[in-house]
Protein backbone atom coordinates (compact mmCIF):
# COMPACT_ATOMS: atom_id res chain seq x y z
CA UNK A 1 0.00 0.00 0.00
CA UNK A 2 1.46 3.36 -1.01
CA UNK A 3 1.74 6.25 1.39
CA UNK A 4 -0.68 9.07 0.72
CA UNK A 5 1.11 11.23 -1.84
CA UNK A 6 0.16 14.54 -0.25
CA UNK A 7 2.25 17.59 -0.88
CA UNK A 8 4.48 18.59 2.00
CA UNK A 9 3.97 22.14 3.27
CA UNK A 10 6.94 24.02 4.73
CA UNK A 11 7.01 25.95 7.98
CA UNK A 12 8.88 26.73 11.19
CA UNK A 13 8.36 24.94 14.49
CA UNK A 14 7.16 27.10 17.38
CA UNK A 15 6.17 24.76 20.23
CA UNK A 16 4.63 21.42 21.21
CA UNK A 17 1.99 21.14 23.92
CA UNK A 18 -0.64 18.74 25.27
CA UNK A 19 1.42 15.99 23.64
CA UNK A 20 -0.48 15.90 20.34
CA UNK A 21 -0.45 19.59 19.40
CA UNK A 22 2.24 21.71 17.74
CA UNK A 23 2.18 25.31 16.62
CA UNK A 24 3.86 26.02 13.28
CA UNK A 25 4.35 29.20 11.26
CA UNK A 26 3.75 28.47 7.57
CA UNK A 27 6.39 29.72 5.15
CA UNK A 28 4.01 30.70 2.35
CA UNK A 29 1.82 33.19 4.24
CA UNK A 30 3.38 33.40 7.74
CA UNK A 31 0.12 32.12 9.26
CA UNK A 32 0.48 30.29 12.58
CA UNK A 33 -1.44 27.00 12.57
CA UNK A 34 -1.98 24.26 15.12
CA UNK A 35 -1.10 20.83 13.72
CA UNK A 36 -1.60 17.29 14.96
CA UNK A 37 1.58 15.68 16.30
CA UNK A 38 1.30 11.94 15.48
CA UNK A 39 4.08 10.87 17.84
CA UNK A 40 3.62 9.76 21.47
CA UNK A 41 7.37 9.79 22.22
CA UNK A 42 9.33 12.59 23.82
CA UNK A 43 10.86 13.64 20.44
CA UNK A 44 14.00 14.35 22.41
CA UNK A 45 16.43 16.67 20.65
CA UNK A 46 14.00 17.75 17.93
CA UNK A 47 11.79 20.41 19.48
CA UNK A 48 13.92 23.51 19.01
CA UNK A 49 11.99 26.65 18.20
CA UNK A 50 12.73 27.76 14.65
CA UNK A 51 13.46 24.28 13.27
CA UNK A 52 12.17 23.83 9.74
CA UNK A 53 9.25 21.41 9.44
CA UNK A 54 7.07 19.77 6.82
CA UNK A 55 3.32 19.35 7.25
CA UNK A 56 0.53 17.71 5.28
CA UNK A 57 -2.99 19.09 5.03
CA UNK A 58 -6.29 17.21 4.91
CA UNK A 59 -9.42 18.98 3.67
CA UNK A 60 -11.85 17.06 5.86
CA UNK A 61 -14.68 19.11 7.39
CA UNK A 62 -14.98 16.59 10.24
CA UNK A 63 -11.35 16.88 11.25
CA UNK A 64 -10.58 19.55 13.81
CA UNK A 65 -6.87 19.86 13.00
CA UNK A 66 -6.31 20.16 9.25
CA UNK A 67 -2.52 19.88 9.41
CA UNK A 68 -0.28 16.98 10.46
CA UNK A 69 3.37 17.26 11.44
CA UNK A 70 5.48 14.97 9.22
CA UNK A 71 9.16 16.00 9.23
CA UNK A 72 11.42 18.11 11.43
CA UNK A 73 14.80 19.29 10.17
CA UNK A 74 17.22 19.16 13.07
CA UNK A 75 20.99 19.78 12.98
CA UNK A 76 21.05 19.33 9.22
CA UNK A 77 19.07 16.06 9.23
CA UNK A 78 15.57 15.26 8.03
CA UNK A 79 13.63 13.40 10.74
CA UNK A 80 10.26 11.76 10.07
CA UNK A 81 8.17 12.07 13.22
CA UNK A 82 4.84 10.66 12.00
CA UNK A 83 4.83 7.19 13.58
CA UNK A 84 1.75 6.26 11.54
CA UNK A 85 3.87 6.41 8.39
CA UNK A 86 6.42 3.89 9.70
CA UNK A 87 4.45 0.74 8.88
CA UNK A 88 3.49 2.02 5.44
CA UNK A 89 7.14 2.80 4.66
CA UNK A 90 8.15 -0.69 5.77
CA UNK A 91 5.25 -2.34 3.93
CA UNK A 92 6.23 -0.67 0.68
CA UNK A 93 9.80 -1.92 1.14
CA UNK A 94 8.61 -5.46 1.93
CA UNK A 95 6.38 -5.63 -1.13
CA UNK A 96 9.25 -4.31 -3.28
CA UNK A 97 11.61 -6.91 -1.73
CA UNK A 98 14.05 -4.24 -0.57
CA UNK A 99 14.68 -6.04 2.73
CA UNK A 100 16.98 -8.73 1.39
CA UNK A 101 17.37 -10.57 4.72
CA UNK A 102 13.77 -11.74 4.40
CA UNK A 103 14.20 -13.31 0.92
CA UNK A 104 11.39 -13.00 -1.64
CA UNK A 105 8.04 -12.34 0.03
CA UNK A 106 5.10 -14.33 -1.32
CA UNK A 107 2.41 -13.37 1.20
CA UNK A 108 1.97 -10.48 3.65
CA UNK A 109 -0.63 -9.92 6.36
CA UNK A 110 -0.98 -6.87 8.64
CA UNK A 111 -1.96 -6.64 12.30
CA UNK A 112 -2.21 -10.38 12.96
CA UNK A 113 -3.12 -11.46 16.49
CA UNK A 114 -0.42 -13.36 18.37
CA UNK A 115 0.86 -13.91 21.91
CA UNK A 116 -1.13 -12.53 24.81
CA UNK A 117 -3.53 -9.96 23.40
CA UNK A 118 -0.96 -8.54 20.94
CA UNK A 119 -0.92 -7.87 17.21
CA UNK A 120 2.18 -8.25 15.07
CA UNK A 121 2.76 -5.49 12.52
CA UNK A 122 3.46 -7.93 9.69
CA UNK A 123 3.30 -11.69 9.23
CA UNK A 124 4.96 -12.81 6.00
CA UNK A 125 5.78 -16.03 4.15
CA UNK A 126 8.78 -16.11 1.84
CA UNK A 127 9.93 -18.23 -1.09
CA UNK A 128 11.96 -20.66 1.04
CA UNK A 129 9.03 -21.66 3.25
CA UNK A 130 9.74 -19.41 6.22
CA UNK A 131 7.03 -17.73 8.29
CA UNK A 132 8.33 -14.43 9.67
CA UNK A 133 6.81 -12.22 12.37
CA UNK A 134 7.92 -8.58 12.08
CA UNK A 135 7.48 -5.87 14.70
CA UNK A 136 8.29 -2.31 13.58
CA UNK A 137 9.62 0.48 15.80
CA UNK A 138 9.95 4.07 14.60
CA UNK A 139 13.25 5.74 15.54
CA UNK A 140 13.84 9.52 15.63
CA UNK A 141 16.46 9.95 18.37
CA UNK A 142 20.14 10.71 17.71
CA UNK A 143 22.09 12.24 20.61
CA UNK A 144 25.46 11.19 19.17
CA UNK A 145 26.19 12.32 15.62
CA UNK A 146 25.71 9.50 13.13
CA UNK A 147 24.13 7.14 15.68
CA UNK A 148 20.39 6.47 15.82
CA UNK A 149 19.00 5.49 19.23
CA UNK A 150 15.84 3.94 20.65
CA UNK A 151 13.79 4.51 22.75
CA UNK A 152 13.52 8.25 23.46
CA UNK A 153 11.49 7.54 26.65
CA UNK A 154 10.77 4.53 28.85
CA UNK A 155 8.62 2.09 26.87
CA UNK A 156 6.84 -0.70 28.73
CA UNK A 157 4.91 -1.50 25.55
CA UNK A 158 8.19 -1.95 23.69
CA UNK A 159 9.47 -4.39 26.30
CA UNK A 160 6.21 -6.35 26.05
CA UNK A 161 6.66 -6.69 22.30
CA UNK A 162 10.18 -8.08 22.77
CA UNK A 163 8.91 -10.66 25.23
CA UNK A 164 6.12 -11.69 22.87
CA UNK A 165 8.59 -12.13 19.99
CA UNK A 166 10.76 -14.41 22.13
CA UNK A 167 7.81 -16.71 22.75
CA UNK A 168 6.95 -17.25 19.08
CA UNK A 169 10.51 -17.87 17.85
CA UNK A 170 10.96 -21.56 17.04
CA UNK A 171 12.29 -23.87 14.32
CA UNK A 172 9.37 -23.08 12.04
CA UNK A 173 9.21 -19.31 12.49
CA UNK A 174 11.50 -16.28 12.48
CA UNK A 175 10.92 -13.28 14.73
CA UNK A 176 12.23 -9.90 13.59
CA UNK A 177 12.40 -6.53 15.34
CA UNK A 178 12.77 -3.95 12.60
CA UNK A 179 13.90 -0.48 13.65
CA UNK A 180 12.93 2.10 11.05
CA UNK A 181 15.26 5.06 11.48
CA UNK A 182 13.28 7.94 10.00
CA UNK A 183 16.46 9.98 9.64
CA UNK A 184 18.96 10.51 6.83
CA UNK A 185 22.08 11.23 8.90
CA UNK A 186 22.87 7.95 10.70
CA UNK A 187 25.28 5.07 10.02
CA UNK A 188 24.72 3.03 13.18
CA UNK A 189 21.91 2.07 15.54
CA UNK A 190 22.02 1.38 19.27
CA UNK A 191 19.65 0.99 22.21
CA UNK A 192 19.56 4.05 24.49
CA UNK A 193 20.10 2.06 27.69
CA UNK A 194 20.63 5.33 29.58
CA UNK A 195 16.95 6.09 28.93
CA UNK A 196 15.46 2.61 29.39
CA UNK A 197 17.77 -0.02 30.88
CA UNK A 198 14.90 -2.52 31.15
CA UNK A 199 14.30 -2.34 27.39
CA UNK A 200 18.02 -2.81 26.78
CA UNK A 201 18.03 -5.89 29.02
CA UNK A 202 14.94 -7.33 27.34
CA UNK A 203 16.46 -6.83 23.91
CA UNK A 204 19.58 -8.77 24.91
CA UNK A 205 17.38 -11.64 26.11
CA UNK A 206 15.41 -11.50 22.87
CA UNK A 207 18.58 -11.70 20.76
CA UNK A 208 19.80 -14.71 22.76
CA UNK A 209 16.46 -16.42 22.14
CA UNK A 210 16.87 -15.96 18.37
CA UNK A 211 14.99 -12.71 17.68
CA UNK A 212 16.64 -10.94 14.74
CA UNK A 213 17.41 -7.22 14.63
CA UNK A 214 17.15 -5.26 11.40
CA UNK A 215 17.82 -1.50 11.15
CA UNK A 216 17.12 0.69 8.13
CA UNK A 217 17.51 4.41 7.54
CA UNK A 218 15.19 6.48 5.33
CA UNK A 219 15.48 8.58 2.20
CA UNK A 220 13.41 11.76 1.96
CA UNK A 221 11.98 12.70 -1.42
CA UNK A 222 9.82 15.67 -2.41
CA UNK A 223 6.57 14.23 -1.07
CA UNK A 224 7.55 10.77 0.13
CA UNK A 225 9.72 8.89 2.62
CA UNK A 226 11.30 5.54 1.63
CA UNK A 227 13.55 2.92 3.20
CA UNK A 228 17.15 3.59 2.23
CA UNK A 229 20.14 1.72 3.69
CA UNK A 230 20.61 -1.09 6.18
CA UNK A 231 22.44 0.21 9.25
CA UNK A 232 24.81 -1.64 11.55
CA UNK A 233 23.43 -2.52 14.99
CA UNK A 234 25.88 -1.73 17.79
CA UNK A 235 24.93 -3.89 20.78
CA UNK A 236 25.67 -2.44 24.21
CA UNK A 237 28.14 -4.26 26.45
Amino acid sequence: MDQPNKKFISGKFIKRYKRFFVDVQLDNNKEIVTAHCPNTGSMLGLLKEGNKVKLTKVDDPNRKLKYTLEIIRSNGANVGVNTHRANRIVEEALISNKVKDLKKILDLKREVKYGENSRIDFLINNNIGEQIYIEVKNVTLSLTRGVAEFPDAITERGSKHLQELQKIKNKKTRAVMLYLIQRDDCKYFRIAKEIDEKYNSNLKKAIKSGVEILCYSCKFESNKIKIDKKLKFKENE
